[in-house]
């Protein structure tokens, strides 16, 4: 197996862990990061096809939560937290560049929609994005399911990007009713 698939693979258990209550929020991203840096592999840096659009979602979006976690420890020093702040929001801008880039290479079969949130910053902001098309969940799926993929096998992706919104909207994707996230307990917890 691969790294790609080992941080997969490793992505899925802790998913589940985090789903049964042996790992918290905190926890769940802590270890995400750390076994992706014990890997040693980084962001492709050409996307053309969807394991790679997906693992540079993952691999921004534990970094991003990872640095914004450390912006927000009161332990770091004000320059510090402000230095993880900055490199936080470069994080995310290049999830919502994977966000993108997997977006078109599945030509936009996804739904969409807002999502309700109890955080102040989120609100009317929150994008979720489903993929439920089984043949590109068994392009991705780590574990390799060979049953048959039903209601409960879905990937989701989570941004604020007003240019991804856009491009949802435009093919009439995007639905401007706010709706019960799929992950509500994850996008409601606090780190």
């Amino acid at each position: 197996m691969n790294k790609f698939d080992q941080f997969l693979r490793h992505r899925q258990i802790l998913l589940m862990q985090y789903k049964m209550g042996d790992l918290t929020k905190n926890e769940f991203i802590q270890e995400s990061y750390h076994y992706m840096e014990s890997l040693g592999i980084k962001p492709f840096t050409r996307v053309d096809n969807i394991k790679k659009a997906v693992y540079n979602y993952h691999y921004f979006n534990v970094n991003a939560k990872y640095w914004q976690r450390m912006a927000n420890d009161p332990r770091n020093s004000e320059r510090e937290r402000r230095a993880y702040s900055s490199q936080s929001m470069e994080c995310y801008y290049q999830k919502d560049l994977a966000t993108l880039s997997l977006l078109r290479l599945i030509d936009f079969n996804c739904d969409a929609y807002y999502v309700n949130v109890k955080s102040q910053k989120l609100k009317n902001k929150l994008i979720e994005i489903v993929i439920k098309d089984p043949d590109i969940l068994m392009d991705i799926d780590s574990l390799n399911y060979m049953g048959d993929f039903d209601d409960n096998h879905y990937l989701i992706l989570h941004t604020k990007s007003q240019i991804i919104a856009n491009a949802l909207r435009s093919r009439g994707i995007l639905k401007d009713d706010k709706q019960q996230s799929l992950t509500e307990d994850y996008i409601n917890q606090k780190y």
